[in-house]
This record gives C-alpha cells, sequence and structure tokens, in this order.
C-alpha cells in the first residue's frame, strides 16, 4: 500500500525542479496538486503505520518473556532510531543532487525490500482467531482498569498539550531566509540527537522514576521553546541565527527520545497476558490520536495571530512572538498532570491490586475520547487537503 501510494504519485505527476537566475525554485507544468500530494502521503502513511503498529505488537509480545522489561524495547528502537539517523544525511545529499523524484522512488523500493523478510518471521498459522464481538470485549475489560486509564489518560493530556508551532519553518524560511538545504540538516541533527535520547535514557535515565524524567525534560523543553521567542526578536547573544534555531529545534528531539521509551514501557506492562499485541496497538492508537489531535489543534490556532508569509515579508512579527509563547505555555502545562503516572514500574503493579480498580465510567470516558480526537483529527485532516488555507492559514 505505501509503496503503490507513491508510485501513483511518480507516474501521475512531474516530480522536476528547476531553478530561475535569482535562485528561487520553479515548480513545472506538471507539479501534483495539493489535494493529490496530500492523498499520495496519505496512502503512504497508512501503509506505513499499519505495518509500524504491527512490528510494535511483536515487539510487545517477545517483550514479556525478558526478566528487565524495557531493554528489548530500547534496542529495537535504538535500533529505528539510527535507521533514521542514517537516513537523513543520505536522503538530503540525494535530493540536493538528483532532486526530489529520486527520495520519491526510494519511498517506492525500500518498503517492498522488506517484503523477503518475512519468510524469515516465525510465527504461528492457521490460528483460530476470536471473535470480534470477544475481543472488543477484552479490550473494553482492559480500559475499565484503573492501572491502564489512569496512566494513558496521562500520556493523552500530555501528548495532546505538545502544540507545536506550526508557523515555525515559515518564519525561518521567509524572515531569516533560511534554504531547504539548511532546513533539511535540521532534520538531520535531529534525527541524530533522537538516537543519542534514546540511548541515554536506554543506559542512564531508566533507572530514574518515570515522573522524575518526565518532569525533568518538560521544564527543559519549556526553556529552550522560550529561547525561540529570542531568535524572533534577534536577541541571539552573538550566536548566528543558524546556530541559534538548530540548537532549539534539535535540543527539543533529545528530549523527546528521552521521553519515548518510558511511555513505551509503561504500555507493554498495561497488556493483559494473552492479547499483548492487540492491547499494545491499542495504546499506541491512544498515544498517535492524542498526537494527531495535538497537531490538528497547532493548524487550528494559526487564525488566532497573524503569522501569514505577507506578515513576515512585512517584518511583522507580533503574532509570531505571541503563538510562540502559547505554545510554550501550553506544552509546559503537561507536568502538571504527571500526578497520574505512576512513578515506576512496581507503582504500576500496586496500581493493578489496588482498591477501586476498576471503573467502567473511566473507560467509557477513556475510548469516547480516542475515538473523537481520531475524529476530528481526520476532519481537519481532510480540510487541510481539500480546502487548504480553511483555518485562516496561509
Amino acid at each position: 500500500m505505501a509503496s503503490l501510494s507513491v508510485l501513483a504519485l511518480i507516474m501521475g505527476s512531474d516530480l522536476s525542479l528547476s531553478e530561475d537566475e535569482d535562485g528561487n525554485t520553479i515548480a513545472p507544468e506538471g507539479a501534483p496538486s495539493i489535494t493529490f500530494l496530500s492523498l499520495s502521503l496519505l496512502g503512504f502513511g497508512t501503509g506505513f503505520w499499519m505495518a509500524d503498529v504491527m512490528g510494535d505488537s511483536i515487539v510487545a509480545e517477545k517483550a514479556k518473556f525478558e526478566v528487565e522489561k524495557g531493554h528489548i524495547q530500547a534496542t529495537c528502537y535504538s535500533c529505528r532510531f539510527f535507521g533514521l539517523m542514517v537516513a537523513s544525511p543520505f536522503s538530503t545529499v540525494l535530493y540536493s543532487w538528483l532532486g526530489p523524484k529520486s527520495i520519491v522512488m526510494l519511498l517506492v523500493i525500500i518498503p517492498l525490500t522488506i517484503l523477503p523478510l518475512l519468510l524469515y518471521l516465525n510465527e504461528q498459522r492457521l490460528q483460530t482467531v476470536k471473535p470480534t464481538s470477544e475481543q472488543c470485549g477484552e479490550i473494553w475489560n482492559t480500559v475499565c482498569s484503573r492501572a491502564v486509564w489512569q496512566p494513558m489518560g496521562f500520556v493523552y493530556l500530555y501528548n495532546v498539550l505538545q502544540v507545536g508551532n506550526a508557523a515555525w519553518k515559515q518564519f525561518l524560511r521567509t524572515v531569516l531566509g533560511f534554504t531547504a538545504i539548511q532546513l533539511n540538516s535540521f532534520q538531520v541533527l535531529a534525527n541524530v540527537l533522537l538516537f543519542v535520547g534514546v540511548l541515554a535514557y536506554k543506559y542512564y535515565f531508566i533507572a530514574y522514576s518515570w515522573r522524575s524524567v518526565y518532569i525533568s525534560t518538560t521544564l527543559l523543553n519549556g526553556l529552550f521553546s522560550a529561547l525561540q521567542v529570542c531568535l524572533i526578536t534577534g536577541t541571539t547573544f552573538g550566536i548566528p541565527n543558524y546556530w541559534f534555531a538548530l540548537g532549539d529545534d534539535a535540543f527539543a528531539d533529545f528530549i523527546g527520545g528521552i521521553q519515548f521509551l518510558p511511555t513505551t514501557i509503561m504500555m507493554v506492562h498495561l497488556c493483559p497476558a494473552g492479547s499483548e499485541g492487540a492491547s499494545y496497538a491499542m495504546f499506541t492508537t491512544v498515544n498517535n490520536a492524542a498526537m494527531s489531535l495535538s497537531g490538528a489543534i497547532s493548524t487550528m490556532i494559526l487564525g488566532i495571530w497573524d503569522v501569514s508569509k505577507e506578515a513576515f515579508e512585512n517584518n511583522e512579527l507580533q503574532g509570531m512572538i505571541k503563538l510562540t509563547v502559547f505554545t510554550t505555555i501550553v506544552q509546559t502545562s503537561g507536568v502538571l498532570f504527571v500526578g497520574l503516572l505512576p512513578r515506576t514500574k512496581e507503582d504500576l503493579a500496586k496500581l493493578h491490586q489496588g482498591e477501586g480498580g476498576r471503573s467502567r465510567t473511566g473507560g467509557f470516558i477513556f475510548l469516547a475520547v480516542t475515538f473523537f480526537s481520531l475524529g476530528y483529527a481526520l476532519v481537519v485532516g481532510a480540510l487541510n487537503i481539500v480546502a487548504p488555507g480553511w483555518a485562516g492559514e496561509s
């Protein structure tokens, strides 16, 4: 599905680029429309994330046999982020050398190279599949447990509050004049530090409580987000704009790498015996639903202040300052809900055994909020495809 979606993009549009005498990029007449490009990426992302969820489920199944929970996950995700770290500079060089078509062709080929490896996947075939009603019943029993909806409530609230500054890249390009290669270098370093963050948790922060990890990293992230205001106002303490912006963006990914593993380790501990794969897939859905809703909110709030390209070209930056301060406060406010999070794996086990451990109301609210978030994110995503700029953004 992922390969066919981007293959349609190659076959149905012209992906070549050229530049005029001033170095401005010129799109060809046959360039894909926003709608066609969005639909192609939607198909690619759907196939990719379906495979990702299945891969996560396999890791969750494997992790139940280890003595010290978390090490298999740490190793697997370290390998995953190492791949991102390697792919980022490679794709940046390839893009600058051969253009976007070469990248899209790789998106067609690389997923297909994984298929032969499925022959080595040891799985039990022709198993009896539980009826859908029974599987739904197991999920319902799981989410009614306080040991599930309380910590997952924190995961949801924390992620939904990570509202990003969706106008930031436009600011860097329009006001500071960063090139596509410079912006790509941000992504390269971000993936490197994301990998370093995962390793830092695996070898050092894993000994600390989940609460202390989230509190310290959230406050640090708030500090670096606030420093973006300094870049907007030109107060960079003698540091060139590029390096100042690079430090802000990249360090946020280092923090994200540290926060990533505690969440996934906790999710494995929440999975009931016998249905680890399905339960873990549901928990990751909650996590992704919150992030999707956060992204949708990021788009919605662009219309509150004037952060359009035209405003940037006229050096009108008050709206950008207000948006940056607002998103920084919202992101940092996630620390207020850290009390919902168990301190350690042992505290999570006690929560399983404690009194008042089940609540049908808690389970209903948990599922209702999850489905609402998915629906809202889908609606906003569809509007972004069929009616670009509907929320007032440029």
